[in-house]
């Protein structure tokens, strides 16, 4: 098997990857995401715009939702990429909260444009977060 320290430079790798099949004519501020799931296998995803701006989706939750269908649910990391080359990329509010959907216990790498990375964990970027549970109290 692949070490730690592989998987997570195949994951960056992923997300630059995806970062470059970013469709955004509008904001021209290309964004990858490579989501690690808990069997090992990986999604990719990039912002796709839209004329109608509202319709625009993120990165994070393009590769969510590519996951999604095909049927996996369970995840353990997130690397996400842009071009910014002073400040680590994060997700947005809308993303943090389709990410926590899934789970508060998993790893989200923020980059910057040369490669360096901090880790936070999902429940640090939405804290006292509304999740499937609370529909059951």
């Amino acid at each position: 098997g692949q070490s730690h320290e592989e998987v997570l430079q195949l994951l960056f790798r992923r997300s630059q990857e995806a970062k470059n099949c970013a469709y955004c004519p509008y904001s021209r501020f290309p964004v990858g995401a490579a989501l690690l799931t808990t069997g090992g296998e990986i999604f990719s995803g990039c912002n796709v715009e839209n004329a109608c701006y509202s319709l625009g989706v993120c990165a994070e939750r393009t590769a969510i939702q590519k996951a999604i269908s095909e049927g996996h649910t369970s995840f353990k990391a997130m690397a996400i990429a842009s071009d910014m080359g002073n400040d680590f990329i994060v997700p947005c509010g809308a993303c943090r909260q389709v990410m926590r959907e899934f789970g508060t216990d998993w790893d989200v790498y923020l980059t910057k444009a040369d490669g360096t990375y901090i880790v936070r964990r999902l429940e640090e970027l939405l804290p006292l977060s509304f999740g499937p549970e609370d529909l059951k109290k």
